[in-house]
């Protein structure tokens, strides 16, 4: 599948995407020592400051609510950081937690324990405190870097080479800007490996695993990207998207190796996010549905005046975007939609492009370069175009499995995905659901997913979800969540009648359930098991 000449013949494809997007370009003689040695002593996340500073120097690296960064001072301060993590008897190996929304301090706390060789934990903002000692005490945290606002939560987590503050609504000696005063801004010595990074799945069905990846050995990872999506080297990119989830983190590396600027807030607005892509003349957003959702839905009034015609690329990832909604944003923005689908364990699989979309704005298009996307049944058979099953994925930088123990279930060195769909006769890939949602009643297959699309393209209809839950005449029945749009107003009838108008019968939801907002992860994913309790 992923032979000696496929790879090179890729890998030549991939070096040409980059040369074209602007990434690689020319670099001053003076600095190719520096960035080589870099390379050697930090590996690739501890050497991307390195180089960005190098390249860009003074160009800025990322604008947050305290002003901005160049890629120079970034460089620096992560070095100083890295020094103060040391001096804390930090050692190669060792765990460090992240615990921090998106701004500097989350990119200056990351860079400084790459530089140190250390294991990065990225923990979810919307963790409880249970949840952050369960993770902390089970990814093994040696020092841990957060937000004042989780300072609450962090009762009786005392790592053993300390607790930082990188967003402080007070000064301190415990603060991550104290620790850069302190320290010098050279570069630290080599810590004698490579760091890995832990990022923790979404947890929607249950505890969240920590999945770790390795270093990348190729440009697989940034080739396979650029041969659907047009990313261009110092753009101006706005992330919405959390920092800490696979999405928002590979991005703000790219950002980063790009020479790109990154404007971020700590917390989501989406009229906020509308005038930074005015005001900072963005060429880019990434950004999950929901989040998207919230901006359509703003009033007109909050377009008004604002000049968005240097987006060139909307990326979005995260959940299932869906029809409808798609249609709504390439309307308000223009065809820049690129869908990607993908997962914490697998990593990338496809993107759907605008022309991808326009056709079927439901799809997640057709596999990236260097990615192969096979359906299988539940014996391990592949099925015909159009027939539903299990998705599963190959490519060459899939995680090395869960910190816990355990992996996805993998067949013809393929990964499973999690979820279920089917190939149309064009190619074009469809997420029908979850592998683990779809439910049997009546000894009927019933993916909520179809249902979920159904109703919501319905007009009165904000979101939509649906789950099984148990029924002693059928064994499941399927149960819809339905937000309406405000001043809407729709019956639980009115529901089932337009289901089974446009599905077969057992497919009508037996339950309807109206909530004012769906219970959602930071990274939109709609918690299905908080959906269980109600």
């Amino acid at each position: 599948m992923f032979g000696p000449i496929s790879r090179l013949t890729d890998e030549a494809a991939y070096a040409a995407l980059c040369v074209q997007s602007g990434l690689l370009g020319y670099v001053p003689p003076r600095s190719l020592p520096a960035i080589a040695l870099a390379f050697k002593k930090y590996g690739g996340s501890g050497a991307l400051p390195v180089i960005a500073a190098a390249r860009y120097g003074s160009r800025t690296a990322i604008i947050d609510e305290r002003g901005s960064l160049t890629y120079r001072e970034l460089d620096e301060r992560s070095n100083a950081l890295a020094h103060a993590f040391r001096a804390q008897g930090l050692q190669p190996g060792e765990g460090v937690a992240i615990l921090a929304r998106n701004h500097r301090g989350f990119m200056e706390a990351f860079f400084a324990a790459a530089k140190c060789g250390a294991r990065i934990i990225l923990l979810n903002t919307d963790f409880a405190g249970p949840q952050i000692r369960e993770v902390s005490e089970r990814e093994g945290t040696h020092l841990l870097v957060h937000d004042d606002e989780y300072a609450g939560f962090l009762d009786g987590i005392t790592p053993m080479r300390g607790r930082f503050r990188c967003w402080a609504d007070e000064p301190g000696d415990d603060t991550i800007d104290a620790l850069v005063s302190r320290f010098p801004k050279a570069a630290p010595p080599a810590p004698g490996r490579e760091s890995k990074i832990v990022i923790l799945t979404s947890g929607t069905t249950g505890t969240p695993k920590g999945a770790t990846r390795p270093e990348p050995r190729s440009l697989a990872p940034l080739g396979a990207l650029l041969s659907k999506v047009p990313i261009r080297a110092k753009g101006v990119t706005v992330l919405p998207a959390p920092m800490f989830h696979t999405l928002g983190f590979a991005h703000m590396l790219l950002a980063v190796g790009f020479g790109s600027t990154l404007v971020v807030r700590r917390r989501f607005d989406p009229a906020l996010v509308i005038e930074d892509l005015a005001t900072h003349r963005a060429s880019m957003m990434v950004a999950v549905p929901v989040m998207l959702q919230r901006l359509v839905d703003l009033p007109g009034s909050a377009f008004e005046g604002r000049d968005l015609s240097s987006l060139k690329v909307i990326f979005v990832a995260g959940s299932q975007l869906g029809a409808d909604l798609c249609k709504r944003i390439t309307a308000a923005f223009g065809p820049v939609v690129y869908n990607l689908y993908g997962s914490t364990e697998v990593a990338y699989a496809t993107v759907a492009t605008p022309t991808e979309l326009a056709r079927e704005p439901g799809c997640v298009g057709t596999p990236v370069r260097g990615a192969v996307v096979r359906i299988y049944d539940d014996n391990g058979v592949e099925v015909p175009t159009g027939v539903t099953g299990r998705i599963f994925v190959g490519n060459s930088i899939q995680f090395e499995g869960y910190t816990g123990g355990g992996d996805k279930e993998r067949i013809d060195g393929l990964m499973s995905s999690g979820d279920v769909g089917h190939f149309d006769e064009t190619g074009l890939l469809f997420i029908d659901g979850r592998d683990d949602d779809m439910i049997v009643s009546g000894g009927e297959n019933v993916f909520p997913g179809e249902v979920e699309e159904l109703l919501a393209a319905l007009p009165d209809v904000r979101e939509v979800s649906a789950i099984g839950v148990p029924d002693d005449r059928f064994g499941q029945r399927l149960r819809a969540f339905v937000v309406l749009q405000d001043g809407a107003s729709l019956s639980e009838d009115d529901v089932k009648q337009h289901v089974s108008a446009n599905l077969a019968r057992y497919k009508t939801p037996r339950d309807v359930v109206f909530l004012d907002e769906l219970p959602r992860n930071p990274t939109g994913k709609v918690l299905k098991r908080k959906l269980a309790e109600l």
